[in-house]
């Protein structure tokens, strides 16, 4: 048996006392969050140490008692205690130069959340409990699977509620096949190229919706500030970019789902995706969104029983002939090519998806065994799932 890890969300609709609760919870964690960020701070410039979470634990009982912060007692301990933890991995993080330094969090640029981590939150068919608040009317359009492990409540800037359940559901473990393996190269002109030789071009949401988007931000910008109208422009904006990253979602899901059911084996090439959106075709790759659609291939296909293998990403799959294994030197724009060995005319896409397969089926052959770059030399081991 696996454990897999899988996020529920449904829409929250909470009455305006309810809603008014979630706001002053939500305040109470930022402010937890900035006192034991300052409370840090300062003991590290006095003594030099570190202030550990079960201190802060200790000394977050002692500022419930005080007169002025007795407001945190009307909040459920889970959150303030939630945003102690968060607190501590923001600091591991940065000092494992994973992230950049924890910074205090201001009431108008922080969106409202809360962590419940010990599976508080109880989900009817209708309506989801919550504790010191009571039912909250919520849109159930599918039950949960497995054991719920916490719950998130935010609220994002369209103005809706929303709770997310992280869940834990065990799988039989089964025997994955190789019967039917694919090769995916991956790109800004063709989405997603197979070793088959099919081609699936970019949706490119963002592009479709640059002019209204463009049209609602200069209305923003033209909005008095402070006032209703600039709150109901700003409103627009957000609405603009959730739809474009709900269907950037939707598609990028059923892209991926398809690939995983045909296919029992993909092999795909491990992109360095934080290196290309710093080039001058940052919005075109933010906009395809690459390293979300390969993290999905990977959720997929531990679900659905599949194998997905990552080929290092120096490897010479574009250069390289797959007939006669020759490498050539090539420019970015050279789309079609001639192998000088073999003759044989390649797509430059398709091409580097056969590599693909091949250097994915051979990996998982030999186990770990590294992949080769342009000159032949051994890069990183490929990745499997």
């Amino acid at each position: 048996m696996s454990t897999l890890t899988r996020c529920y969300k449904y829409r929250l609709y909470p009455t305006a006392d309810q809603q008014t609760t979630l706001v002053q919870w939500a305040g109470c964690r930022r402010f937890v969050w900035n006192w034991a960020l300052h409370c840090k701070q300062t003991h590290y410039q006095i003594t030099g140490q570190r202030l550990s979470y079960q201190r802060l634990a200790a000394m977050l009982v002692d500022l419930k008692r005080q007169p002025k912060t007795a407001f945190l007692r009307d909040c459920h301990s889970q959150p303030l205690q939630q945003s102690l933890m968060d607190l501590e991995t923001a600091f591991t993080n940065f000092f494992a130069k994973r992230a950049k330094y924890p910074r205090f969090k201001a009431r108008k640029i922080t969106p409202h959340s809360l962590r419940f981590p010990q599976g508080v939150i109880v989900v009817d068919e209708r309506t989801i409990s919550v504790p010191k608040i009571g039912l909250m009317q919520a849109i159930i359009h599918r039950p949960l699977m497995g054991t719920a492990k916490g719950a998130t409540i935010k609220h994002d800037p369209t103005g809706a509620w929303w709770v997310v359940f992280v869940c834990h559901i065990e799988r039989p473990d089964g025997q994955p096949t190789t019967d039917c393996p694919v090769g995916i190269d991956v790109g800004l002109e063709s989405f997603t190229t197979l070793s088959t030789g099919e081609k699936t071009a970019p949706p490119k949401f963002y592009r479709r919706s640059q002019k209204k988007l463009a049209c609602a931000q200069r209305k923003l910008f033209r909005a008095q500030k402070r006032s209703n109208n600039r709150l109901k422009a700003r409103k627009r904006v957000a609405k603009i970019h959730q739809k474009i990253s709900n269907q950037r979602a939707d598609w990028l899901h059923k892209h991926a789902l398809g690939i995983v059911q045909r296919f029992d084996v993909v092999c795909i090439e491990d992109l360095n995706i934080k290196g290309l959106v710093k080039t001058k075709l940052a919005k075109s790759f933010s906009d395809a969104a690459l390293s979300t659609f390969m993290q999905m291939l990977i959720d997929k296909a531990a679900w659905h029983g599949r194998r997905v293998i990552k080929v290092g990403r120096f490897y010479a799959s574009s250069k390289t002939c797959h007939h006669c294994k020759t490498k050539t030197a090539l420019m970015l724009a050279d789309r079609v090519w001639t192998c000088p060995t073999c003759g044989a005319i390649h797509d430059r896409d398709v091409n580097a998806a056969i590599n693909m397969l091949h250097e994915g089926i051979r990996l998982l052959a030999v186990g770990t065994t590294e992949s080769q770059n342009a000159a032949g030399d051994g890069v990183n081991p490929a990745k499997c799932w």
